[in-house]
């Protein structure tokens, strides 16, 4: 049997990352967890298709990713496209900030979370 390391398993990763949130992670999770916005439950650091999504909402299949400066470089703006086109093929709704913006215009992404939570769950008519 080939030794493994317990923490690459993506439950045990996921898990790790929880424990160490970036500040821009803790201020979004302050404002989407308990269900604080439309009622509806959000998780964090969850494992999905081989990935560990930042924020994920069930009920509107929705993932906010948010991207610190690393995902500028180009060899991470390929990957990220890639995991977005493999998250939207199993009918996912990927939208993306980066830690700068939940910083400095936290109403503002809220808003467009809410907007597309509303669209997602057919609250919009």
């Amino acid at each position: 049997m080939l030794p493994y390391k317990k923490e690459l398993k993506p439950r045990a990763r996921a898990r790790a990352l929880r424990q160490d949130m970036t500040d821009a992670e803790q201020l979004l999770w302050a404002r989407l967890r308990r269900k604080q916005v439309l009622g509806v439950q959000f998780y964090r650091q969850k494992p999905i298709a081989g990935y560990i999504i930042d924020f994920y909402c069930a009920a509107a299949k929705l993932v906010v990713e948010l991207d610190g400066s690393q995902h500028f470089e180009p060899a991470e703006l390929v990957k990220d496209q890639r995991r977005t086109v493999q998250l939207e093929a199993l009918g996912l709704k990927v939208i993306r900030f980066d830690n700068r913006q939940v910083l400095v215009e936290l109403e503002d992404v809220l808003n467009v979370i809410f907007v597309e939570l509303e669209n997602r769950l057919g609250l919009r008519g």
